[in-house]
């Protein structure tokens, strides 16, 4: 491999490198630091430890890949929120909408009746409180997913290898929700939705006016239809 190959190729790994290197000390920490210091490593009842625990790896994702952050107005064709009017909406709409799933909706919805031997996910018996933590480990993961997009952006990669770099990579990530003592099936079926997810976020990221915020409402929408279907199929019908 001559001297530009190689150095092509470390231009890759190396934010590979970073991302997956976050990605697992997070989700370790998670799952072992938390417990370690008597916090309860649990969406529902842990909430704020968890809200706070994610909070502080968007900003070491931040701090991190800021020299490829400031990059992206030279692969999308817009400048960030130039269409404020537009960006305004869609804030205002997401939220709004996640606080009314989360505070109105979910507390009306028939209580899961689990029959199943092992301890079933954060997910499955979702509270209200959920929501915060999972909101916040969303905007990390896309922040992720954004260095990773600009990283092979960067070494003038086509969009459709892009996207297949970050369906692979989104979907090995997401290996880690063995930790949580879940089964194997579990594990698997969100690998698979995060593969074609990490499909679907570059084009966002790079083709899409506002396409981050679109990016993020298709993930949170995901995990409020993760909660919605066990209210529906494992209902507590008396």
């Amino acid at each position: 491999m001559s001297d530009r190959g190689q150095w092509q190729v470390t231009q890759v790994l190396t934010p590979l490198a970073q991302i997956a290197g976050i990605w697992i000390a997070s989700d370790l920490g998670y799952y072992y630091l938390l417990p370690a210091l008597g916090q309860v490593a649990n969406y529902n009842t842990g909430a704020l430890a968890s809200t706070l625990y994610y909070a502080f790896w968007c900003g070491i994702a931040v701090i991190t890949f800021w020299p490829l952050y400031v990059t992206w107005a030279r692969y999308a064709p817009w400048d960030t929120f130039d269409g404020r009017l537009a960006s305004y909406l869609i804030w205002i709409a997401a939220f709004g909408s996640s606080v009314l799933f989360a505070a109105y909706v979910l507390p009306l919805l028939p209580s899961v009746n689990w029959k199943e031997s092992w301890t079933p996910p954060d997910v499955v018996l979702a509270s209200p409180l959920y929501f915060f933590p999972k909101s916040i480990e969303i905007l990390f993961q896309q922040l992720l997913i954004l260095a990773l997009v600009l990283a092979l952006s960067l070494q003038k990669m086509s969009l459709r290898r892009i996207a297949l770099v970050s369906a692979l990579t989104f979907g090995a990530m997401h290996a880690l929700l063995g930790f949580g003592g879940v089964p194997v099936g579990y594990v698997i079926r969100f690998m698979l939705s995060a593969s074609v997810f990490g499909l679907i976020f570059p084009y966002l990221l790079l083709r899409v006016r506002n396409g981050f915020a679109y990016s993020y409402v298709i993930h949170w929408l995901y995990y409020a239809a993760s909660v919605l279907l066990p209210h529906i199929f494992l209902a507590d019908v008396k």
